[in-house]
């Protein structure tokens, strides 16, 4: 019997089932990942990994690289919420989930980090967890971190959740969770959908206002931290309190 000699033929042969082209990328992609780790590719091409067990059958290149034209970066992508992401033509629900998923683990992993050790002596574990969980949130967020005596994480508490541009923050009843939780310190976290960690008045005088009822009640307040994706601010690094 004579073989198929070229594409046309393959196709029309019965049982010849020809590989999709992508699958060679696939591959290759996989093999740069296991022998370079996820340095050696691109943010795109790392987006492309997380997209293939959800679209087993597409080639997802297009859709990661417009999903970056969307939303900048790779984590950027992946922290977007969910019903925007589902804006992205081609992107369902079993993809989307496959991206939140990847957020929830980095944020899981920087948590226990922050866990393992004195929040005090691992500053830097703490400002990753922060920004891994609100740096790319598209609305404020205020957070807080209940800490000890031996200032080790006693909870981790999202307090409020805003607009773009404004959380409202009940100084009383942040210090009413500090005693319930028998905390004798607090971190404050919240985010600027911005991009821009720059502290406003406005964040530096509710910080006071939290200090100010706080602190005759045995709570310190260590810091206020504010992460936006173009970095993070420290008032108490900043010496604005």
């Amino acid at each position: 019997m004579d073989m198929p000699t070229d594409n046309a033929e393959r196709l029309q042969t019965p049982g010849f089932a020809e590989a999709p082209h992508y699958h060679g990328h696939r591959e290759r992609l996989r093999e740069r990942f296991r022998e370079a780790g996820a340095d050696a590719l691109s943010d795109y091409e790392l987006l492309e990994l997380v997209l293939f067990r959800a679209l087993p059958r597409r080639d997802v290149k297009p859709l990661a690289k417009a999903l970056i034209a969307r939303f900048g970066s790779f984590a950027e992508a992946v922290q977007a919420p969910a019903e925007r992401l589902r804006e992205v033509g081609g992107l369902g629900d079993a993809a989307v989930i496959e991206m939140k998923l990847v957020a929830a683990a980095a944020a899981r992993v920087t948590k226990g980090q922050v866990k393992q050790r004195t929040v005090l002596s691992s500053w830097s574990a703490v400002i990753d967890y922060c920004r891994t969980t609100m740096a790319f949130a598209d609305k404020e967020q205020f957070r807080i971190l209940f800490l000890d005596k031996r200032n080790q994480l006693i909870a981790d508490e999202l307090q409020q959740v805003g607009t773009v541009d404004h959380t409202p923050v009940y100084p009383r009843e942040i210090v009413k969770r500090g005693l319930e939780l028998s905390a004798t310190a607090v971190i404050m976290v919240h985010n600027h959908p911005s991009g821009d960690p720059t502290p406003s008045q406005a964040d530096i005088q509710m910080t006071k206002s939290i200090m100010a009822i706080a602190e005759p009640l045995g709570i310190a307040v260590h810091d206020h931290i504010i992460v936006g994706k173009n970095g993070h601010a420290s008032l108490k690094g900043l010496r604005l309190i």
